[in-house]
């Protein structure tokens, strides 16, 4: 079992360790994040819309979400398109 580094190690082509967990736990919560955007919508402005599609990239990646990446995912949801965000149970490693 290769050691990535402390907290990270790889077996069978699948990241182990806290951080995985960290990662897969920030992954479904992102999810959660957007499903429940999906539902309330309707009922939210544009600019409501968009902080939240940015808060639940945000929280996945870390980091600033690219703006247009933020504007196509809010402008697919303001449009009904359902936005599925799998999360594994395990991350594979290339």
């Amino acid at each position: 079992m290769p050691l990535i580094e402390p907290g990270l190690s790889v077996r069978n082509g699948f990241a182990e360790g806290p951080l995985a967990d960290a990662a897969l736990s920030r992954a479904a919560r992102a999810a959660q994040l957007l499903d429940d955007l999906q539902e309330q919508a309707p009922t939210l402005t544009d600019a409501q819309l968009r902080d939240g599609v940015h808060r639940a990239l945000l929280r996945y990646a870390q980091e600033q979400p690219p703006a247009c990446r933020v504007d196509s995912l809010t402008a697919l949801i303001r449009r009904g398109v359902r936005i599925d965000w799998p999360v594994p149970d395990r991350l594979p490693c290339a």
